[in-house]
């Protein structure tokens, strides 16, 4: 995991993450997540709640890829329909395949969405906009619907603690603000596009709701 955020690197890997039949790459999907944390966790404590699950998530699948079914895990496609085939998800309950790559990947799934919600909305702000909004209005949009509220009212308040959008821009290492404002441009699509194809395959296959 690289130690300084990039976003160029997230262009990079989300870009090789699909295949040209659109399949998404579990490896490059990895590796886009792995900047994505870089990026959190350079701004501080305030995205540890989600970048540590995250990580956690990441190791996860990385077993799964090096594993002796690895072969299985080269595509979402072929993990999707790998687990489905052989039992491997537990579809209604907590059972006996609680780590599934299914259900660690929803897990991603889900906080990419906010991840792109909040970084659209940083692309499109103006000056005086207060980052802690833009992170609430997409954290509410997304993955406030599967959390608890105790967890809800603590994540309110830690986004209250998030710097200013100077802040931010800064630590994309992407140049001026123009310069990131256009790389954010390229990069968001694509993460909106793995999202959706993503989005599409669990939808389905009845896997958005697992326990």
């Amino acid at each position: 995991m690289a130690d300084t955020f990039s976003l160029q690197r997230v262009l990079e890997t989300f870009r090789s993450s699909l295949s040209e039949n659109k399949e998404v790459y579990i490896k490059y999907y990895i590796a886009g997540w792995q900047e994505l944390v870089s990026f959190m966790n350079s701004l501080g404590n305030v995205f540890s709640f989600i970048s540590k699950d995250v990580v956690s998530k990441i190791q996860i699948l990385e077993n799964f890829l090096s594993g002796e079914n690895g072969s299985y895990y080269v595509t979402i496609q072929s993990m999707v329909k790998y687990e489905l085939d052989n039992d491997l998800v537990d579809l209604t309950k907590r059972g006996s395949h609680p780590e599934s790559g299914c259900r660690t990947l929803l897990r991603l799934h889900r906080a990419l969405l906010w991840l792109e919600l909040f970084l659209e909305r940083l692309r499109t702000s103006t000056e005086d906009g207060k980052t802690s909004v833009m992170c609430s209005d997409a954290y509410n949009e997304s993955l406030a619907q599967h959390h608890p509220w105790l967890i809800r009212k603590a994540v309110g308040v830690a986004f209250c603690a998030l710097p200013g959008r100077d802040t931010f821009f800064n630590v994309m290492n992407a140049g001026d603000h123009t310069q990131v404002v256009a790389l954010l441009g390229e990069s968001l699509p694509l993460i909106a596009e793995v999202y959706q194809i993503t989005e599409d395959l669990y939808v389905k296959n009845h896997l958005l709701e697992l326990p």
